[in-house]
């Protein structure tokens, strides 16, 4: 699965962590940035990433910031990702069984790299229900009829 991967400077080293994981269980990553712990404005790299995402040239995006909520809010203005902060394996398990993310976001500050770990292995192993179970396919399907309602496409 081709993983695009962005962070702020809070998220530097977690990043790098999960990215090893990642690869380690036969993922290509993208890195968008950034490389290092200087300050700098999460919408740099976290939108890149997301439009990746959106463009169908990632299968699914990882971000990690301080608290994981700013890049959930910049990927989530854009259409086809949906994007979830988790900060625990159950959160991240549900993000995807019920509500099919193809982001997660993640606060560096907030959890340490053995529960970051965790949180991204369930996130990445759990499959959506919404295939075997219409309830989550309904609930899914009217969150993307409002995205096309109120969303633009993306353009060039």
């Amino acid at each position: 699965m081709r993983i695009a991967m962005a962070n702020d400077h809070a998220g530097y080293a977690l990043k790098l962590e999960i990215a090893e994981w990642l690869r380690d269980q036969g993922h290509e990553v993208e890195d968008f940035g950034t490389h290092d712990t200087q300050a700098c404005d999460l919408p740099d790299f976290v939108y890149p990433a997301a439009l990746a995402v959106a463009r169908g040239e990632a299968d699914r995006g990882i971000f990690v910031d301080g608290v994981g909520y700013g890049s959930a809010m910049i990927a989530n203005k854009l259409p086809g990702v949906f994007a979830a902060v988790a900060q625990d394996p159950f959160c991240a398990g549900l993000a995807r069984s019920h509500s099919d993310t193809n982001v997660l976001c993640i606060g560096g500050k907030i959890i340490g790299s053995a529960l970051a770990l965790d949180v991204v292995r369930a996130w990445m192993t759990t499959d959506y229900l919404g295939t075997t179970e219409e309830k989550y396919a309904r609930r899914v399907g009217k969150v993307a009829e409002i995205a096309e309602r109120h969303v633009r496409p993306l353009g060039d």
